[in-house]
């Protein structure tokens, strides 16, 4: 490639978001001049790795090859952004070549901050230790759930932001659902450290989940903070703040760990003239535009907005983004407003799931009438969406431009 290429729009980041936004782009005009920068051979499905620790998937049906995923028409750019440019238009990459554009899009997704954890890097995949998180080791969740004869297992849930809001409960309820189905979760001393307040951040979603909290004896700790692990030892350190605000190092021996690892922005982000103070990249929440630069947009975990950082907001933000760049493009009004959709469907048991769905402020947002799925109730009709429609709809609708369940609401359709 020449030292200096040029396009109408660069993409930083392959992945979900990224995908779906040059599709959604290219859907609606094809001959757009686009070039996606991603260094990586392989495209994963994330949400499939819960279903991986639960023994449901196996870890081969989430990974597809990069390429096979790659819109026809696009440039990849086999490589990674190293540094920003706004003022000029451009971003340098990590081998030293400038690429120039029109407008950008940044989503590039986020880091695993294992850094923030003294010791877990090493400690993941062995001794019990284990991360629905990281691909290699959500096929080892399942090895120890299938393996555990009782005792100490311990699920954690580090402080906002990190992706998949349910994720580290749901690891939780399969394992517990296999142990009751053979016959050991009473031995089995099961354990949730949250470093936040509450189970879940939507009020109206805490009491269905207690259910199952209840039904399977776990124990619930809130402002209790993963920050060291000796897998050797199988001992795992919190730091735990109590009523007043004191902070006390309690250490807990364990059989099983289950980590969702803390999660940051990543440092070409955060060290750029993109960021917001959180080192996320400044947005407006609603348009999706940089909310310093006009011709750049951002989709997906990257970005400083207060949903959920899931597939399926990320499903609705490449539709914003695509309409509202294509508009700015063409010097008109951005017409498309992105409401924080996101969506969890919590497995619960191996065939029911509470599928939530919610938007700003918490507010709850069912994409089907509450004859076909209660949103506030366990249903099957809900695992079966996310055992065998949503993979499907993944690969084939979002990744294609086929905008399946993903409208954006419109500015002029009463919303402001």
């Amino acid at each position: 490639m020449s030292e200096q290429s040029k396009f109408d729009i660069v993409i930083v980041g392959g992945g979900s978001a990224g995908i779906a936004t040059a599709a959604s782009l290219l859907k609606r005009q094809y001959w757009l001049n686009i070039a996606i920068i991603e260094p990586k051979d392989e495209h994963f499905y994330q949400p499939g790795w819960t279903m991986v620790g639960g023994g449901i998937f196996s870890s081969e049906e989430t990974i597809r090859p990069e390429a096979s995923v790659m819109p026809d028409d696009v440039t990849w750019i086999k490589d990674a952004v190293a540094t920003f440019d706004p003022d000029n238009n451009n971003t340098t990459l990590e081998r030293g070549d400038t690429i120039s554009y029109n407008h950008m899009v940044v989503a590039p997704g986020l880091k695993l901050n294992f850094d923030a954890v003294e010791g877990l890097e090493d400690a993941i995949g062995k001794n019990g230790v284990t991360s629905n998180y990281v691909r290699e080791s959500a096929p080892y969740t399942w090895q120890c759930v299938q393996n555990f004869k009782g005792g100490k297992a311990i699920f954690t849930q580090p402080p906002l932001p990190f992706k998949c809001a349910g994720a580290p409960q749901k690891a939780m309820y399969l394992s517990c659902n296999e142990w009751e189905k053979k016959g050991i979760l009473k031995d089995a001393d099961v354990e949730f450290c949250n470093a936040g307040p509450a189970l879940f951040g939507v009020a109206e979603y805490i009491l269905p989940l207690m259910e199952f909290v209840v039904r399977y004896g776990a124990n619930l700790s809130f402002g209790k903070n993963l920050i060291k692990v000796d897998g050797e030892n199988q001992v795992a350190t919190f730091a735990v703040t109590d009523a007043d605000g004191n902070v006390t190092n309690v250490e807990e021996k364990f059989d099983i760990l289950h980590v969702c690892p803390p999660q940051c922005s990543l440092d070409f982000v955060k060290n750029s003239p993109l960021a917001a103070e959180t080192g996320f990249m400044a947005v407006d929440i609603n348009t999706l535009q940089s909310t310093k630069y006009e011709n750049i947009f951002g989709a997906g975990d990257i970005v400083a907005t207060l949903n959920a950082k899931t597939a399926a907001a990320a499903r609705k933000q490449a539709v914003v983004v695509a309409e509202n760049l294509l508009a700015h493009k063409d010097g008109k009004d951005l017409p498309s407003l992105y409401e924080g959709y996101g969506s969890c469907p919590l497995t619960v048991t191996k065939d029911r799931i509470i599928l939530a769905e919610f938007g700003y402020g918490g507010k709850i947002m069912p994409t089907f009438p509450k004859w076909v799925n209660n949103t506030l109730k366990a249903t099957k009709f809900a695992w079966v969406l996310k055992a065998d429609v949503l993979p499907w709809v993944y690969w084939n609708c979002m990744l294609k431009g086929r905008e399946w369940f993903a409208g954006s609401a419109k500015k002029d359709a009463g919303h402001h």
